[in-house]
C-alpha cells in the first residue's frame, strides 16, 4: 500500500488529525468525548491556518511539488466540461507534457493550453515530469492560432518546473520555440488568461504565460529559476535552496506586491492538495468572472493593453523622487 506523502512542517496538523480520528471513534460509543472532539476540531482550523499563512518561501515550493496536488488533467475533469483535446505540433510530434484541446466553462467555450505532471510514475516519466520539448510548445502556438481564428479564448494552465533542457531539445530549437510562443502570445487578437496552478519555472512557464490576465494559486510559485538551480549558481552548492527561494521573491504574495501578476486565487485550508475539488471550484469562479470581463473589451484595445502590461513589468526609478531628473532639465532659450 502507498504511503501518504507528508510535508515535514505538516506534522502538527497529522498528529493532530489522528488524535482526531481516535476520538471520533470513541464518540460512537461514549458521548463524553464529544466536547473534546468538538474542540479539537476547532484547533486544526487553528492550526492550519496559523501554519499555511506563515509559510516560508522553500515551504510554498514544497507545498506547489506536492504529489497530490491537482494538475492539469484535474481541472479539465473538475472545472471544465465536454474536453476535446488536440494533439501534435504536425511537425515532429506529440509532447504530453502539453495538453490542449477545447473546452467549456460554462456558457463559454474555450481553448484549453496546459502543462502536465502526471500522477503515477509511468505518467511523469512520459510527460517529463511537466518538462515540454519544443514539439510541446509548437503544439500549444498551433492550437493557440486556431483559438483565435475562431474568436475563442485561450485559458493557459501554467505548472513545470522549467522546459526540458536536454540535447534533443536543444538541437530541436527549445530556447527559439519559447521565444516564438511568447512573441506570438503577446499579439493574439482574442482573450488570454494564465493561471500559475503549482510550479512556475523559468522560460518553460513564461511559454505560455504571457495573457490578459495572469493569476497565481496562493501557494504556487513563478520564477526564473528553481531555488535549487539558483543556489547551485549563485552558491555553487543546491543545499543553500532555502536561501535561493528567500532571494527570488517568488511566493504569491511577493508577486502580488511587485505588481506581477494580478490575482492570487485563495487555497482551501490546507493547500490545494488537501481538497482538490474546491479548489476546483474556485479556480472555475475566477475564469469565468475573469472571461466575462474580458470579453466584453473590444480586441484591438484588449491587444495593446497586454503588451503595455508586459513591456512595464521591470521599469523601476533609480533617482530619489524629491531629487529632480537631470533629462528634464531644459536650458532657458535666453
Amino acid at each position: 500500500m502507498a504511503t501518504e506523502f507528508r510535508l515535514a512542517f505538516e506534522r502538527p496538523i497529522y498528529e493532530l488529525e489522528s488524535r482526531i480520528e481516535k476520538l471520533e471513534r470513541l464518540a460512537q460509543t461514549d458521548p463524553n468525548v464529544r466536547e473534546e472532539l468538538q474542540q479539537k476540531r476547532l484547533e486544526l482550523v487553528e492550526l492550519k491556518k496559523q501554519i499555511y499563512s506563515n509559510l516560508k518561501p522553500w515551504e510554498v515550493v514544497e507545498v506547489a511539488r506536492h504529489p497530490d496536488r491537482p494538475k492539469t488533467s484535474d481541472y479539465l475533469q473538475l472545472t471544465f466540461d465536454e474536453f476535446v483535446e488536440l494533439h501534435g505540433d504536425r511537425c515532429f510530434g506529440d509532447d504530453r507534457a502539453i495538453r490542449t484541446g477545447w473546452a467549456k466553462l460554462d456558457m463559454f467555450k474555450v481553448m484549453v493550453i496546459g502543462h502536465e505532471k502526471g500522477k503515477t510514475t509511468k505518467e511523469r516519466l512520459a510527460c517529463n515530469y511537466g518538462c515540454a520539448h519544443p514539439e510541446g510548445y509548437r503544439k500549444a502556438m498551433a492550437k493557440a492560432k486556431l483559438a483565435a481564428k475562431f474568436h475563442l479564448p485561450i485559458i493557459c494552465l501554467i505548472d513545470t518546473p522549467g522546459a526540458y533542457p536536454g540535447i534533443g531539445a536543444e538541437e530541436r530549437g527549445q530556447a527559439q520555440v519559447i521565444a516564438e510562443s511568447m512573441f506570438l502570445m503577446s499579439q493574439l487578437p482574442t482573450p488570454i488568461i494564465c493561471v500559475v496552478i503549482g510550479e512556475g519555472g523559468s522560460g518553460g512557464a513564461l511559454a505560455i504565460g504571457v495573457g490578459d490576465r495572469v493569476a497565481m494559486l496562493e501557494h504556487a510559485y513563478y520564477s526564473v529559476i528553481s531555488p535549487e538551480g539558483c543556489a547551485g549558481i549563485l552558491w555553487k552548492d543546491r543545499q543553500y535552496k532555502e536561501e535561493a527561494a528567500r532571494a527570488l521573491k517568488m511566493t504569491s504574495k511577493d508577486l502580488i506586491q511587485l505588481g506581477l501578476v494580478d490575482h492570487v486565487i485563495p487555497e482551501p485550508l490546507g493547500g490545494a492538495h488537501r481538497d482538490p475539488f474546491q479548489m476546483a471550484s474556485r479556480l472555475k469562479l475566477y475564469l469565468r468572472n475573469t472571461l466575462k470581463e474580458l470579453m466584453s473589451i473590444p480586441i484591438p484595445e484588449l491587444v495593446e493593453a497586454r503588451y503595455q502590461k508586459f513591456r512595464r513589468m521591470g521599469v523601476y526609478l533609480e533617482l530619489n523622487e524629491a531629487e529632480p531628473n537631470p533629462t528634464d532639465q531644459v536650458p532657458s532659450a535666453g
